[in-house]
């Protein structure tokens, strides 16, 4: 059993790592801007206020903590796009104010940096929206920062080309840097299988400062 502090816990992917994180035992503190957006109720879940942005209050919630999660993205809107980096920052800063007892630091990542079979970007395909390649690039961004850091145990985990809620299988593979695409060339994982790899990843760490992705 672990205790994870869990940024972004009300977003459609944190939800999910909220729920699995609670049903596998393990003792969660969620931290957000607004307490009342987190319905759960259980009796190994606290609900923290906390700014992602802050450094010191990183620091705050994230002490005694074994684990830190960050599922602070941009999918929810062009206002959330200019805080993936920025995010990744204050969590490290956050963190390294803890020294040698600063917890774990794993983060959802974006599928635009991943290489393709024929050797491109995913952000690289034609007729991409704008919107969708800001987020992209903006977990590139994030990507690029965690890779200089050495001080603090980071992970990022990166889901398939297409992720939306869908079925808890269980069961996914995993890559480094390459895209995961089936036997008809599609990239996918449903929110609850990608929750799934995250936790396995705290209970099992195999990636410390490193990426890796999950697909079906």
């Amino acid at each position: 059993m672990s205790t994870i502090a869990l940024f972004g816990a009300n977003g459609s992917i944190g939800s999910r790592i909220l729920n699995e994180a609670l049903q596998r035992g393990h003792q969660v503190t969620a931290v957000v801007r607004d307490p009342a957006k987190i319905t759960t109720s259980h009796p190994d879940l606290t609900v923290a206020t906390g700014d992602v942005l802050d450094p010191a209050a990183v620091a705050a919630v994230a002490e005694g903590h074994d684990v830190v999660v960050s599922a602070v993205g941009g999918g929810d809107g062009p206002g959330h796009l200019a805080t993936i980096r920025p995010a990744a920052e204050s969590l490290v800063a956050g963190l390294r104010t803890l020294g040698d007892a600063a917890p774990r630091l794993v983060a959802v990542g974006g599928a635009g940096s991943l290489r393709t079979p024929d050797g491109k970007q995913v952000w690289d395909a034609e007729g991409l929206p704008e919107f969708l390649l800001q987020i992209m690039h903006a977990h590139g961004d994030a990507l690029d920062f965690y890779r200089s850091v050495s001080d603090v145990r980071w992970t990022n985990i990166s889901p398939a080309a297409t992720i939306a809620p869908g079925e808890r299988t269980g069961g996914y593979r995993t890559a480094t840097d390459d895209l995961i695409t089936d036997a008809e060339g599609n990239s996918r994982i449903s929110t609850e299988d990608y929750a799934v790899a995250v936790l396995d990843e705290i209970e099992r760490p195999h990636h410390l400062g490193a990426r890796f992705t999950v697909g079906y």
